[in-house]
């Protein structure tokens, strides 16, 4: 059986899966008993539909965020929670929340992804002016950008009494997902499609400013719109179901160890590996001690962060 095909069989299997994995009652044969299947229809599709679905999208997006901010920067370590475009959207988010509480939740991702985009661009005005010995030094400065957004971010949460909001969109829970509160990811699905349809002059991009520039190419509105497509996809999830670090990094370099680094080819293979990763690991979060919910945040930056750390220890030891 093509490797395609058995792909797309598990994305599927864990897509059902998802739709009668629960605390509430909605199974095959709840839907079919005339007793009980008003109810389960009620929640199958107010509920559980939504759910997989922002799921699906989620990991879709932002993985291919993360493959094209790593074909930009010509780094394997950076994605949107390695360079601060994560704490930039949630900043983003607080910053609308505080001085455009009347907003609507779509002028809130575009505050936020205002922010991220000013993140990102001043993550890589960093990185121009620190010395790059070692790949390793990109993720943590990074990093460290991070952690000090995160603070600004974390401060004014308390000063304001908006821990509670800020938790929300630092950790990624799909159990508030229902019909009409996930619509948003669909902007982040349709941006990811318009990355694969300009992924050559993508890749073209990552081979450096004098390679695009001498195939014809303009390089710098390249950058720009690539990062504006990160930056809208990371504010779009942020502002509907929250953080899923590491997402991005994981994924494309998973990918990288048996498709290469075309990023046409690549691609979807990156989607796909990333909606079956966020859906195997909602459900994990969903099973491991019913009726409470691990948040997908949660289990996938336990499984993220050990990757990462793996990749970084051995480019170290490839290096030595």
């Amino acid at each position: 059986m093509p490797i395609r095909l058995l792909a797309a069989l598990a994305i599927c299997a864990l897509a059902v899966a998802s739709l009668f994995v629960g605390v509430s009652e909605v199974t095959p044969a709840a839907l079919l008993d005339p007793a009980s299947s008003a109810r389960a229809f009620e929640i199958l599709w107010a509920s559980r539909v939504p759910r997989t679905l922002a799921l699906i999208l989620a990991g879709v997006s932002l993985a291919v965020a993360g493959l094209l901010m790593q074909m930009l920067t010509r780094n394997r370590f950076v994605e949107p929670s390695t360079a601060g475009t994560v704490e930039s959207a949630s900043l983003g988010m607080l910053a609308a929340t505080l001085l455009l509480p009347e907003a609507s939740i779509l002028t809130r991702m575009l505050v936020s992804a205002g922010f991220a985009l000013a993140g990102t661009a001043l993550f890589l005005r960093i990185l121009a002016r620190v010395p790059l010995r070692s790949p390793l030094v990109v993720p943590l400065v990074g990093l460290m950008l991070g952690g000090v957004l995160s603070a600004v971010t974390t401060f004014l949460a308390y000063r304001y009494d908006l821990m509670q909001a800020l938790a929300a969109w630092t950790t990624a829970d799909f159990s508030v997902v229902l019909r009409g509160r996930y619509e948003l990811l669909w902007i982040a699905f349709a941006l990811a499609l318009a990355a694969y349809v300009a992924a050559d002059r993508f890749t073209v991009a990552g081979m450096g400013e004098d390679f695009t520039t001498n195939l014809g190419l303009d390089y710098r509105r390249l950058m720009v719109v690539g990062l504006v497509i990160v930056s809208l996809v990371t504010a779009s999830v942020v502002s509907t179901v929250g953080i899923i670090p590491f997402l991005g990094l994981v994924v494309p370099n998973v990918v990288s160890l048996f498709a290469g680094d075309n990023m046409r080819r690549t691609l979807p293979w990156v989607a796909a590996l990333g909606a079956a990763l966020v859906l195997a690991c909602d459900l994990i979060g969903r099973v491991i001690r019913p009726p409470y919910e691990i948040p997908v945040g949660t289990v996938f930056g336990v499984v993220g962060s050990a990757v990462f750390l793996a990749l970084l220890l051995n480019r170290r030891a490839r290096v030595a």
